[in-house]
């Protein structure tokens, strides 16, 4: 890994103390903008599209900014947020496979049924801001693991900050509330007594892998529990997990983020997220019954087939002797990211999918169902 140790040594001689400093100075801008780190070396670079104090330069999106909540009352999401769960509508959450999510909403709030799965979101999010808030039960029963458990995970149940009530109980300090669970503990442990709604804002980075499966950047989070710092942009040396440690298997940038179900009724109120990263399409993951009746081969041609499977929660196309996966960008539209190929399932008109609609750059062309 290139480091400023290495970097520096390479200007260490026969140069002045002075002008070995201005050259360190130079390998950290360098390293930042290049984007590696090493040690505490990690440094943002201005845009050089610009000019400093550039006129012409856009003026930042102006937004209505998020309102603080109150032990009563939830607070407003910033204008900006995609709004996850606001104490009225459930219908963003899902079981894992996509069918309805059988935890249960009442009082402003949404609470884990034991042996009801996790609850995942609909969309799909990469890099983000979350916001959060959660109370364990009061009174509290249990102790250690087994009082208050939840967690909320980033890459549909890879990757947890836990959620745990860790007001006056002890258990190991990388289990505990806020933790990057099996990970990192958290900084001090700032939590409020059970019963009482407390707030996670987490920034989330998520892994990156090229096409073979390489991680080329780790997962990244920044959590601040009840507006204290409590992890400081720390990078997960893989899926969060009880008993190992798991090594990076590649998946998508985006996808769902969850609540666990532990088996205790801890609730969750006021949820909203902040795509963070240059914009682009929504992603969802659908209901796995909704993919499998598109799944089935797709007549373009003589002896000229479309097929569609499914793989985990992903739709997985062969189209013209490639293989690759599909993005739901619609309950009917998906569309691939490696090159510009589209699909849009169709159905008659007792709703049996029958035709899918596709396109290649430009145009649009049918393939019925065999």
């Amino acid at each position: 890994m290139i480091t400023e140790r290495t970097l520096g040594s390479l200007v260490s001689e026969p140069v002045s103390a002075a002008n070995r400093r201005l050259c360190r100075i130079a390998v950290v801008w360098v390293l930042g903008a290049l984007g590696f780190s090493g040690g505490s070396i990690c440094r943002a670079a201005p845009d050089p599209h610009w000019l400093e104090h550039d006129r012409n330069r856009p003026q930042p999106e102006v937004i209505t900014p998020a309102t603080p909540s109150t032990p009563e009352q939830p607070g407003r999401a910033p204008s900006d947020a995609t709004v996850l769960f606001d104490g009225k509508d459930i219908s963003q959450w899902a079981s894992m496979d996509g069918s309805p999510t059988r935890w249960i909403m009442k009082d402003g709030y949404m609470e884990c049924v034991r042996g009801s799965g996790y609850a995942r979101t609909v969309q799909d999010f990469g890099d983000c801001q979350l916001h959060v808030e959660w109370a364990t039960p009061i009174p509290p029963h249990g102790e250690g693991q087994g009082r208050g458990n939840s967690g909320v995970f980033f890459g549909m149940d890879r990757y947890e900050v836990q959620v745990l009530d860790s007001y006056d109980n002890k258990t190991y300090a990388d289990g505990g509330a806020a933790a990057a669970y099996g990970q990192y503990p958290p900084l001090v442990n700032a939590c409020l007594p059970p019963g009482q709604w407390q707030t996670y804002d987490i920034i989330w980075t998520a892994p990156r892998f090229d096409s073979s499966g390489k991680l080329l950047s780790p997962a990244r989070l920044t959590v601040f529990q009840n507006g204290v710092l409590v992890q400081n942009n720390v990078e997960l040396t893989g899926p969060t997990s009880w008993l190992e440690r798991a090594p990076y298997q590649p998946h998508a940038e985006k996808l769902p983020i969850s609540l666990q179900d532990h088996g205790n009724p801890v609730r969750f109120r006021n949820i909203w997220v902040r795509e963070l990263g240059r914009p682009g399409k929504k992603e969802f993951t659908l209901a796995d019954s909704l993919l499998d009746s598109y799944t089935g081969n797709y007549e373009r041609g003589p002896n000229d087939l479309i097929e569609f499977r499914r793989d985990d929660h992903q739709l997985v196309t062969r189209f013209s002797g490639i293989t690759f996966p599909l993005f739901a960008e619609s309950p009917t539209h998906f569309f691939a990211k490696t090159l510009d190929v589209q699909f849009e399932f169709q159905s008659d008109a007792s709703g049996k999918v029958d035709r899918v609609i596709w396109s290649v750059g430009e145009g649009a062309n049918e393939a019925k169902r065999k």
